[in-house]
């Protein structure tokens, strides 16, 4: 059900301290933690504490847990000292897009040039 954990998914396992992760940010309602296939110098994947498939469903069910991730990734790129330099914010939406964990999160990309489109 979405909004509770779920055993198989590994985000819910980071949250419940079952998995380690390197833990950069925790607040009521997100955690941040560094990526294990970083794409970047700075790689920090900013997850709700809550389970939701993906950005969008996190978002029309709970909209404030929503702008909690997108607020902990600023935070996130200041602490990181990205934030003067620029940085990136991806949400991916379905394994289309390259989503391989169905728990909501938010990648925090930056310490090098980013062009557009990606490649």
């Amino acid at each position: 059900m979405a909004g509770e954990p779920q055993s198989d998914c590994l985000f819910c396992k980071i949250v419940s301290g079952e998995i380690p992760a390197t833990i950069v940010r925790e607040s009521e309602t997100t955690l941040a933690f560094r990526d294990i296939n970083p794409q970047a110098p700075t790689h920090v994947l900013v997850i709700p504490k809550v389970h939701y498939p993906d950005g969008a469903s996190l978002a029309a069910a709970e909209p404030q847990t929503a702008a909690d991730v997108l607020t902990e990734a600023g935070a996130v790129a200041a602490d990181e000292k990205i934030d003067s330099t620029g940085y990136r914010i991806i949400l991916n939406t379905g394994s289309g897009a390259g989503q391989t964990v169905f728990h909501a999160h938010a990648h925090v990309l930056g310490g090098r040039g980013l062009q557009w489109p990606p490649g």
